[in-house]
């Protein structure tokens, strides 16, 4: 492997770990703010309207930053039983379809959540002081998350998990 796409490796190795965290932090904000939504509401009779909308757009980076590395790992949702009992020549083609497909659904996340985002930025979220188009950020930036680690994995032409994969010294 060489110097400079080991460095790029380790790049997006960074850059996915660093998603993976913020997606982390960000089920657990979710969760607090929703503790409370209900402690507020039952116990002090006064029910936030910010809870709601906030915990929905934590919710968003989430699923979005966690379907991204989901991507980079290629753990997510596929049918590989015919892809596994194929020769190795048609392996390749599926697994490179597949990548292409990621890739082009990233790509269309990216750029209709962008410009969703774009569009809704001047309206203002309901129950919170927040820009509406923050709703549509997750899809735009996960989208494009998608994308890159979708064309990383075209690029490497690896059939195992970054975290499998030897480089070498």
């Amino acid at each position: 492997m060489t110097e400079s796409r080991s460095g790029l490796v380790g790049a997006l190795d960074r850059l996915a770990t660093g998603v993976l965290g913020l997606a982390g932090v960000a089920l657990v904000l979710m969760a607090l703010i929703q503790a409370w939504q209900v402690f507020a509401r039952y116990v002090l009779n006064d029910s936030p309207g910010w809870t709601e909308p906030l915990a929905l757009l934590l919710m968003s980076f989430a699923v979005m930053f966690g379907a991204s590395v989901a991507v980079r790992r290629e753990t997510h949702f596929a049918f590989q039983s015919l892809q596994h009992a194929l020769p190795e020549k048609a392996q390749w083609v599926l697994k490179s379809l597949s990548r292409l497909i990621a890739a082009a659904a990233g790509a269309g996340l990216m750029l209709l959540g962008g410009t969703l985002m774009i569009d809704d930025w001047a309206v203002n979220m309901a129950g919170a002081p927040l820009p509406s188009g923050l709703k549509f950020a997750g899809l735009c930036v996960g989208g494009g998350l998608i994308l890159l680690f979708s064309i990383e994995r075209l690029l490497t032409g690896d059939y195992r998990a970054p975290e499998t994969v030897e480089t070498e010294d």
